[in-house]
């Protein structure tokens, strides 16, 4: 048989078919001996050091999508990387080789120095770069030179040398579907390996949990007469995810444990039937990201369900005078920490097990995730919790502090407009502008709208949903045909007004008064 010339354009592609290959391999590895994936070891230490501009222009740019904007980057620039190999080992494969090597060695020292560095995690890694070495030697690594060929003829477009492949076109067509189809089945089966593969399972046959307090149904008062207004309930399924986990846990409800432990009497150990059998409350409560911009969607108010944090705290038996921090850890080995003060000053702290009477989706912290009214979730709202650690703030620093942001984290008055006139559309005469605030374990007590260089206006409130909710307010505005500037602050339950001053949301929250321009 007769060599055929080898075209680069086949060689890029056999370099890309080779990293999926590799890839794939490298995902059911991984669920097999229950290591992390290659891709996500890589994102979850980009996340962990990009700095702090960076991770702010993610989320004000992309929002909840922030993560899958950082998969797909690392998703097109290995891409990139591997159409390049591809056509290096048409002419150099020991040269390409190296690089893949080169790029797997990246990739384990990203995994060793993660939150959650394991020696396990390199076994992906590895079985990664040599499958995608493997693949790439039978798609392209095979060329002679055109002097050993009995058929003489150019690389198509390769800007060095003249070589011909072993594997003329039909083998490489052969070869390129099967190991297409090795990738695709080898990251399918390695997805559903990942994590506990009953875990879904299990979650399916849960029940809704039955509180022993319950607050009965949402008050049809708590939600302003207003066309287009934001739920005072948000929906689970619109509810915002801001977290580091570059891929959601999926934890099975029926080995998961917590534990409680550090400057304790009594350590404790819960699993999901052990919060399941205790006293459960439910409680309505607003969580806001520190990352939400004045006027932003990072925030949304939920019934969640759970026991009381301050409890299991007692029942512990914690040391509230040497200690002052409550430690929290994830999962995933996030971590946050909050002053153990909060846990027990009467506030309805939880550990929520469910989100508007379901159980918890994995993606807000199934089995188990913190809930703790009145600061900032980079502080406090945990998901897929590990443990509760009592010490203090100066022997311990949660995730984001080093990283500049505040170790406290008491969230600020805010107000927001949602709506100015039927569908955002203001017309001349009668219109309503209507919206939210909000000061979570305080209360809201007055909201004001002010157009142009008008008098404040105050706002009507809807009844009130408690001190640690949202508060929806509506205002019946005259308007005048041309353009106008509409503002809107809130003073909470101790009289103190929001400020104007406008502050970046580092480090401890965005401050200053929602403006929208409109025309009529």
């Amino acid at each position: 048989m007769t060599s055929a010339p080898f075209s680069s354009r086949r060689a890029a592609l056999g370099g890309l078919l080779a990293a999926a290959c590799g890839l794939g391999v490298g995902e059911f590895v991984a669920g097999v001996i229950g290591a992390g994936a290659p891709i996500r070891r890589v994102g979850d230490r980009v996340i962990d050091g990009a700095p702090r501009w960076l991770k702010t222009f993610a989320i004000e740019q992309f929002g909840t999508k922030d993560k899958a904007v950082l998969l797909g980057s690392i998703i097109v620039i290995l891409a990139i990387g591997a159409l390049l190999v591809g056509r290096l080992a048409a002419r150099r494969f020991l040269a390409a080789a190296i690089a893949v090597g080169v790029v797997s060695a990246i990739g384990i020292a990203f995994a060793l120095s993660g939150r959650l560095p394991e020696k396990e995690d390199i076994w992906p890694i590895v079985t990664a770069g040599a499958s995608a070495i493997a693949a790439l030697w039978l798609l392209v690594g095979r060329p002679m030179s055109a002097a050993q060929s009995p058929a003489r003829g150019p690389i198509d477009a390769l800007p060095t040398g003249r070589a011909v492949s072993m594997v003329d076109r039909r083998q490489f067509a052969t070869l390129g579907a099967a190991t297409a189809g090795v990738a695709a089945l080898s990251t399918v089966v390695g997805r559903r390996l990942q994590g506990d593969p009953e875990a879904v399972a299990v979650r399916a046959t849960l029940t809704t949990p039955r509180a022993r307090e319950t607050l009965g149904p949402i008050n049809p008062k708590t939600t302003a007469d207003v066309a287009g207004m934001t739920p005072w309930q948000t929906p689970t399924s619109n509810f915002y995810r801001i977290d580091t986990a570059l891929v959601v846990p999926r934890i099975n409800a029926e080995k998961w444990k917590m534990t409680i432990k550090g400057r304790v009497k009594n350590p404790l150990t819960l699993t999901y039937n052990d919060l399941l059998s205790r006293p459960l409350v439910e409680h309505d409560c607003t969580l806001m990201c520190v990352s939400n911009e004045i006027g932003g969607e990072l925030v949304g108010n939920a019934r969640w369900t759970g026991v009381r944090l301050a409890d299991v705290l007692r029942e512990a038996e914690i040391d509230t005078i040497a200690s002052d921090q409550l430690f929290v850890t994830s999962t995933d080995g996030f971590t946050a920490g909050f002053p153990t003060k909060v846990a027990m000053d009467g506030r309805e702290a939880l550990i929520a097990i469910a989100m508007n009477g379901e159980p918890l989706p994995f993606k807000h912290g199934f089995p188990a995730r913190l809930v703790v009214p009145g600061i900032y979730g980079y502080v406090s709202a945990v998901k897929w919790l590990s443990s509760i650690e009592v010490t203090s703030f100066e022997e311990k620093q949660g995730y984001w502090i080093p990283r500049g942001w505040s170790a406290l984290g008491p969230i600020k008055t805010g107000s927001r407009i949602d709506v100015i006139g039927l569908n955002n559309q203001p017309v001349e005469g009668k219109n309503a502008i209507a919206g939210v605030a909000w000061d979570q374990h305080t209360g809201i007590a007055k909201v004001e709208v002010q157009i142009d260089d008008e008098p404040w206006h105050e706002a009507t409130l809807a009844a009130d949903g408690g001190i640690d909710t949202w508060r929806q307010w509506k205002l019946e505005w005259n308007a005048a045909r041309g353009s106008h500037i509409i503002r809107a602050r809130a003073t909470n339950a101790k009289g103190q007004t929001q400020t104007e001053e406008r502050a970046d949301i580092a480090p401890d929250g965005a401050t200053g008064w929602h403006t929208v321009n409109v025309n009529v």
